[in-house]
C-alpha cells in the first residue's frame, strides 16, 4: 500500500505531518523533563515507574511514526537511543538513579507505540477506502 493511503494523507491532509512533528517535539522535551524532574516534584505518575516509562515511549513512537513517515527505523533506534541517554543523564542527577529495567520498559513502549501506530493508519486507511 502506497505510503499516503498508510499514513493517511489523503485523509487527513498535508498539514498533518506538520503538527506531528511538532507534537513529537514538544512530547520528546516534556519526557526530558519529567525524567530529570527531581523525585521530589510533582509529576504525572502511572504509579509504577516502568509503566510511566512504556506510556511515555509508546507516545513518542506513536507521534514519530506520523511525524517521520518512511524512517521507522531511525525513528525507533533513535527512541530507544533517547532513553538510554536519559538513563546516563539520571546516573548524574541526586534524586535520580540509571536502570537498565527503565530502558528495557522504553524498549517495549517503543514498540508497542509502533505497533498501536501502524494498526491505526492501516484502520483508518481501510476506512477511507470502502
Amino acid at each position: 500500500m502506497p505510503d499516503n493511503i498508510a499514513h493517511g494523507k489523503k485523509m487527513l491532509g498535508p498539514q498533518i505531518g506538520r503538527v506531528s512533528r511538532i507534537a513529537f517535539g514538544i512530547c520528546v522535551v516534556a519526557v526530558l523533563v519529567l525524567s530529570l524532574a527531581p523525585a521530589t516534584a510533582p509529576i504525572p505518575s502511572t504509579g509504577w515507574d516502568k509503566t510511566n516509562h512504556l506510556l511515555a515511549f509508546a507516545t513518542l513512537a506513536f507521534l514519530g511514526h506520523r511525524a517521520y513517515p518512511g524512517r521507522t527505523a531511525a525513528v525507533l533506534w533513535g527512541l530507544l537511543a533517547y532513553g538510554g541517554l536519559i538513563e546516563v543523564l539520571q546516573a548524574f542527577t541526586p534524586d535520580r538513579s540509571a536502570e537498565c529495567a527503565d530502558l528495557l520498559a522504553d524498549g517495549a513502549g517503543v514498540l508497542f507505540g509502533e505497533m498501536l501506530a501502524r494498526r491505526m493508519w492501516q484502520w483508518l486507511g481501510r476506512r477511507s477506502q470502502g
